[in-house]
């Protein structure tokens, strides 16, 4: 007999179609049948050595994370039902042009102090990787040699490989690194990256120029990769930055994921016709874009981040000693609150929508949850003063929200035929995004179920069908027989965010069963010891 029989279930099954009832068979980590309308229709019934009666669940495909910053989670914390209970079988890593391969032991540490706000600092995982085919592999064995909670992918980090290359400089590479930079986006494709990120907010990666972009993105075209960036502006010169990355990977023939394509800040209030109309003029004309969104109006990011890019360069320690340095550390505030720093996409710097979500030294834990303007505020001083002593004191391992989206934006956004979700999910920090518990529920429960933005076919082909086909992966994302059995069992009245602001890492309810390869990572409710992810690699181009 088969392993499991799924019966009765509302098939929701990844194509945007209407839901239909089925009983479907898995067995091997495979769907093996799809037996529409069983019970009403008299054929004799599959049987399993195991069944599962669904009455009353939809059952679709596993959802996936088109951004994760999961890249240590998933090694240090076998359990990670931060992601598996909100039905996430696949993640995708490496995101925002900063991550940890392709290093060396110089990068390794710089990179780690880099990201410390977004990964926390590492000391729990042994980083005895180098390459990107090292890192797939180390994700392969997993924590203690027995896998990972949930699937993962990555892209090969376009900040990373400068930092590599050329350093922490604010210049622009000679033709030798850049052949380089080319050689080893190449080998993380070769090992398996399903293409390349970049950060252009964040430092080194900002420091690149169009033409050294254009020309990785070449080679990402040659392995029928994508371009994932973090653009240069998602403030002032947002629509502008957009543009640019459309025109860029037009030049180099290159398919184009947007990464947490929001438009944010005052400037940009209302404006997500204008670049939905742009997306459509590119599609029309034969371009491959997609992109992601969080269904949220808060950023999140790291407080240095939020520096212009001239105070970053050279890397962790050199914008630690400028903060220190009086004289330096006022430029930085006048860009910061006056001209709009570059980190700050542009945009004076308003310290009352900046909320303090973590910190590395515990001895700092009372800023959590207060914005910097209400910190100052208590201590009687001025907003720049507290940002500057925590990053000072925290060594650049402070988290942040950022209170700067629009509701009718991140609608109209996520209604878009290329559309895809993301949680952008930073998992440290005592009060985190609520993003990273609870994107998927709330996908489902807000805006489908209580606003009707989407149906649940649409929503969850947004979810499932749509960025496998973005990752080149053809036997994941739909219920269909043969396919890879990473499902998700939900009941559609009541599943939910568990999440908020106040008690982020609360988790979803509605979500009974979560299977990777077939195997319950999620049952009742409840997570299992299952470890049955796996690092997934490019499908070569055929």
């Amino acid at each position: 007999m088969d392993d499991l029989v799924i019966r009765d279930a509302d098939v929701v099954d990844g194509s945007g179609e209407p839901s239909y009832r089925a009983d479907v068979v898995v067995d091997g980590g495979r769907i093996v049948s799809v037996v529409k309308e069983a019970a009403a229709s008299g054929c004799l019934r599959p049987r399993a050595a195991r069944e599962l009666d669904a009455e009353g669940l939809v059952l679709s495909p596993g959802f996936i994370d088109m951004h994760a910053h999961s890249d240590l989670a998933l090694l240090a914390d076998p359990d990670h039902s931060a992601k598996a209970a909100q039905g996430v079988t696949l993640e995708v890593l490496g995101q925002d042009g900063l991550s940890y391969a392709p290093v060396d032991d110089r990068t390794r540490e710089e990179v780690r102090r880099a990201i410390t706000g977004w990964n926390g600092p590492g000391d729990d995982v042994d980083p005895d990787w180098r390459s990107v085919g090292e890192y797939l592999d180390r994700l392969d064995h997993g924590f203690g040699g027995r896998g990972i909670a949930v699937n993962a992918a990555c892209l090969v980090p376009q900040g990373t490989v400068r930092a590599l290359v050329v350093g922490w400089e604010d210049r622009r590479a000679t033709a030798g690194e850049l052949d380089r930079m080319r050689e080893l986006v190449a080998e993380g494709l070769e090992q398996g990256a399903m293409g390349l990120s970049s950060g252009l907010t964040y430092t080194p990666g900002m420091y690149a120029d169009d033409a050294e972009l254009t020309e990785l993105c070449r080679v990402v075209a040659r392995y029928d990769g994508y371009y994932c960036p973090h653009h240069r502006s998602y403030g002032a010169g947002a629509l502008q930055a957009y543009a640019d990355v459309v025109e860029l990977t037009r030049t180099a023939g290159c398919a184009l994921h947007l990464a947490h394509a929001t438009l944010n800040f005052g400037v940009n209030r209302g404006r997500a016709p204008e670049l939905l109309a742009l997306l459509d003029d590119a599609l029309d004309a034969g371009a491959d874009i997609t992109l992601d969104t969080y269904p949220y109006t808060p950023g999140c990011t790291t407080l240095a981040a939020l520096l212009p890019s001239w105070a970053g360069e050279g890397g962790p320690e050199a914008v630690l000693a400028r903060l220190a340095d009086e004289g330096t550390a006022e430029r930085i505030r006048y860009d910061l609150e006056v001209t709009g720093a570059d980190g700050c996409h542009g945009v004076p710097v308003e310290w009352d929508t900046i909320e303090v979500s973590g910190v590395a030294d515990p001895a700092l834990a009372a800023y959590t949850g207060r914005t910097v303007a209400e910190s100052a505020r208590r201590a009687g001083e001025k907003p720049w003063g507290v940002a500057r002593r925590l990053l000072l004191r925290d060594r650049l391992g402070t988290t942040v929200l950022q209170h700067v989206g629009h509701e009718e934006n991140v609608r109209a956004i996520m209604r878009h035929r290329v559309h895809t979700g993301g949680s952008d999910g930073i998992l440290r920090g005592s009060r985190p995004h609520p993003r990273a518990y609870g994107t998927f529920p709330h996908y489902l429960g807000h805006y489908v179920r209580e606003s009707g933005v989407l149906s649940l076919e649409e929503c969850v082909a947004h979810l499932t069908a749509r960025p496998a086909a973005r990752l080149r992966l053809p036997d994941r994302g739909r219920i269909r027989e043969g396919h890879r059995a990473d499902l998700v069992l939900f009941d559609p009245v009541t599943v939910a965010a568990g999440s908020t602001y106040d008690n982020p890492r609360t988790l979803p309810t509605g979500i009974p069963h979560v299977l990777v390869d077939g195997r319950f990572v999620i049952e009742d409710g409840r997570r299992t010891d299952v470890l049955a992810g796996r690092a997934v690699r490019r499908t070569p181009a055929p």
